[in-house]
């Protein structure tokens, strides 16, 4: 049977992609083979979509780290024909044929079970970004901040983890500062629930400093780089720090006086190979507790004609909330 997929290839000109037809023979091995109704744009996706070998090692490739559909056939009792599922991390969409194709075949073991609180639609609306929010801010939860301790910082707040991250956290009580180079979205962060916005470069200016006045109890970084060394002087005794993004560097300079001095926490977030179990229940709660109501509102959709023009705004940083990939829609 044949199915579109987004295909990028190699040529001397460079990368190119397109939509293009192939046959289910053309999947990898896997127990579970699914129809993909739905996926999402993420960092890494634009990455891959545009040649980087640190994230997808060969080409050709699709692409689409994440994937919302059902179920056509499986080789294990667990799933069934029907059954609506979702994928996301593991190797999904980076070495293995992704998301941004209408079918995809994984191992068992990255699969997981849609809850009834979510539609497909809606958990595409979370993907790899919006989880990775919502496992920054239950680390935090696991570090003891809470909201009573003073506000959290959210860096690059305008992206898909960050406007996630400033949505959830208002929404668990906390009062939340947003940082953006993006002025022109203060009064959109603010509606997500940010009680203060402030410019990346005031954030920066205490880059180097050993120690700085303790304005934050907590900060969810989304950049990474010279960020982390300008956020951790500016914690709170028994603060933490999560971070998840590298966009603005993978390297930092910090001294030891806050950890020492206050008890400051680093805390790394990892969202590909988490034990399936850990990202179900993550999934669970974006389906109960943590369900918002507001993020469709944050997500643009998009259908196979959008999708060229969505990797490159994400890829230069000017993508802005959530974008989602309908896989029928031209």
């Amino acid at each position: 049977m044949t199915y579109q997929a987004y295909f990028v290839e190699e040529a001397e000109t460079g990368v190119t992609a397109s939509w293009v037809s192939k046959e289910d023979t053309d999947l990898p091995e896997g127990d579970v083979l699914i129809e993909v109704a739905y996926s999402s744009v993420n960092y890494k996706d634009a990455l891959s979509a545009n040649g980087n070998r640190g994230v997808t090692r060969e080409y050709p490739h699709t692409p689409g780290i994440d994937a919302a559909g059902r179920v056509i056939s499986s080789s294990v009792d667990q799933y069934s024909a029907g059954d609506e599922v979702v994928v996301f991390g593991y190797d999904l969409g980076m070495n293995t044929a992704g998301g941004f194709g209408q079918k995809i075949r994984v191992p068992a073991s990255w699969v997981l079970k849609k809850p009834s609180g979510l539609t497909l639609a809606e958990t595409m609306s979370w993907g790899t970004a919006g989880f990775t929010a919502a496992l920054s801010i239950q680390k935090l939860e696991r570090a003891g901040i809470v909201p009573e301790k003073g506000p959290v910082l959210v860096t690059g707040a305008t992206g898909g983890v960050g406007s996630v991250a400033v949505a959830l956290l208002s929404k668990l009580g906390f009062s939340v500062v947003a940082v953006s180079g993006k002025a022109e979205q203060t009064e959109w962060l603010k509606s997500l629930g940010a009680a203060e916005v402030v410019s990346r470069d005031t954030v920066l200016a205490l880059k180097g400093k050993a120690m700085a006045k303790p304005l934050y109890q907590a900060a969810v970084d989304t950049v990474g780089g010279d960020m982390v060394s300008a956020i951790i002087p500016q914690l709170q005794p028994e603060g933490a720090i999560t971070t998840c993004g590298m966009i603005a560097g993978v390297k930092f300079e910090a001294s030891v006086f806050p950890f020492i001095l206050r008890g400051v926490s680093l805390l790394g977030v990892d969202s590909v190979e988490i034990p399936r179990a850990d990202k179900q229940s993550v999934l669970d709660k974006a389906a109960g507790p943590w369900k918002l109501e507001g993020l469709e509102a944050m997500t643009t959709e998009v259908g196979q004609s959008g999708l060229a023009d969505v990797l490159a705004k994400v890829l230069n940083g000017q993508g802005t909330g959530r974008y989602r990939v309908n896989l029928n829609k031209d």
